[in-house]
Parts: C-alpha cells; structure tokens; sequence
C-alpha cells in the first residue's frame, strides 16, 4: 500500500464564483463527502499561501496585481473567470498546495498527493487569466520542483479542456514534456496534433485531440500505450497531473462519454507509467456526483498501486 497525501483548506470555498456558476464551492464538498470512507489511508496536509516570488516563476508580477486588484474589488475577469474577495488569498492557497505536495514526496515519507484546490488552474496563461483559472497551479508546481531538484518534470493532464496556458508556458522548454488528451474542437481552441512545442522545446509537447462522443474505447489505448512511450523517452523525474474529471460522460460542460471505471484505468495506467512520485492536481469536473465518484476511485488507485 502506498502513502498517499491528500491537501485541501477550507479557503478554498471561499472563492466565491456566483450561485450558478459551474465551478462553485460544492465541487469540493462532493469531493470530502465521496473520499470519507478512505480517510484513514490518506494523510491529510494543510497548505501554506504561496510566497509571491514563487508565483512569478511563472506569472508577471503586472498579472498578480491585476488578479488582487479584481478580488479586492469582486470584479469579474471575463464572463467565465468570477472572483470575490477571497478569491486571491485561494488562488496563493491553491498554489501553495503544489509546494506543499512537492515538499512531501521529497521527504520521502509521501509517495503521491492529491491537491484538491480551487481556483483551478490549466488554462491560465502568464499573463491572462481565463476558463475559470486565476494562477496556473501545475505550471508553479512545475517550477517549484525544478528549484528542488526535480530537473525532468512531466506534466499529464486528462482534463476534457486542452490545457493551454499550461502548454503556453512550457512550449519552448525541453525541461517539461505536456502531454493532454482532450475533446477537440473545444474551448479553449488549442491542442492540435501539430501543437509539438517550438525551439528547444520542439517534440516536448505531445497532444491527443479526440473527437466530441469519444468513449473509453478512444481514450484507454492512449494511456495503456503511448504514455508509457512517451515517459520511457523522456524519463522524468517527478510526473504532475492536471485532473479535470470533466472527461466523464456526466459532465454537462462536455461531450467526451468517458465512465468512472475508464477514468480508473487512466489513473492506473499513469500510476503504473513510472517509479518517479506523483501530484494530481484538480482542475474540471462540474457534475458532482461524478466528479466525487471519480476522485474517490483515483485515490483508491494511487493507494493500492
């Protein structure tokens, strides 16, 4: 059995999108409800706020102010990307998980960790905010376990929504290898077969565009086969995880028809990828039963495995 850390603060509830928004505070709720007969096989960790210098490992410091300025002042960023005003204080807790679960696997008391944070984080840029994400969470964690010592960082991400800040950030660094499957064409637009990174990050950015009504059929193969291809290639040293949970076939934001149990077989495929330690980080997932039904499962993996 292995020692699986799950981070969570109840700030996270706080960042207040608006009672109809789907990325509301009642995510993680289905989530603590749905992973309460596990608790006593899961350490539990608090997070601290992320120091600003970290942040801007990724993001400018103009970027950082603006996303204050609106949570202080409760502005919405674009129609999708509502904040409040403890939005910012969330969005560094958020982060600040991404430290935390890289502190814990160095230690090595931890072998894998669940960030269960809000805001999310895939699609935010270095400099703009949007799709719901203030601060690339994923993309600092990357950063933050470089300055560690975890050199070769790769980062997954099943997320139904191509991950393109995160691509963004990392598209010209050999240091980072993104790989996404995702419904394409989709918001935000990118993730196209020929989107393979650019200069020395060239063949460092591998996506997997699947088509609306994709079912496990589709999607287990990528894992099962060219995962292990492209982690045997590249051999990283710590592997991230984007967990959007929006891939299910319940989820009202999307139209990929993947099941609970074919979500289990991604995270076992990913799990069995590499020795190397593992941190999944939440990013969608908007139908609750599904979404608690989903993390539920890929703790009960990354335990067991």
């Amino acid at each position: 059995m292995s020692s699986v850390a799950f981070i969570y603060d109840p700030i996270y509830l706080e960042h207040d999108t608006g009672a109809y928004h789907p990325e509301n505070a009642n995510r993680l709720r289905s989530i603590l409800k749905a992973i309460e007969p596990l608790r006593e096989n899961l350490v539990f960790l608090a997070p601290k706020p992320a120091p600003l210098e970290l942040v801007m490992q990724v993001h400018s410091s103009y970027h950082i102010e603006f996303i204050e300025e609106k949570s202080l002042h409760q502005e919405a960023i674009d129609a999708d990307t509502q904040v409040s005003s403890e939005s910012f204080e969330a969005a560094l807790m958020a982060v600040g998980a991404g430290k935390e679960a890289v502190d814990a696997v160095l230690s090595g008391d931890i072998d894998s960790v669940f960030c269960a944070v809000r805001p999310p984080g895939h699609h935010a840029r270095s400099s703009q905010a949007m799709g719901f994400c203030l601060f690339n969470n994923i993309a600092i964690t990357a950063r933050y376990a470089q300055s560690m010592g975890y050199e070769k960082v790769m980062i997954i991400d099943f997320d139904v929504h191509h991950g393109n800040g995160t691509q963004e950030i990392f598209y010209e660094d050999s240091s980072v290898f993104y790989f996404s499957t995702h419904e394409y064409p989709a918001y935000p637009g990118s993730g196209s077969l020929d989107e393979r990174g650019s200069a020395e990050g060239e063949g460092f950015t591998h996506n997997f565009p699947m088509r609306s009504f994709s079912t496990d059929d589709d999607i287990i193969p990528i894992y099962e086969e060219e995962l292990p291809c492209d982690v045997k290639s590249f051999n990283p040293d710590i592997i991230l995880v984007s967990a959007g949970y929006d891939l299910h076939k319940a989820d009202p934001l999307a139209q990929l028809q993947v099941s609970t149990e074919g979500i289990k077989k991604i995270v076992e495929s990913i799990m069995r990828s590499s020795d190397a330690p593992k941190i999944f980080m939440l990013e969608g997932g908007y139908n609750l039963n599904a979404l608690g039904e989903s993390v539920a499962q890929s703790l009960d993996v990354m335990i067991s495995i």
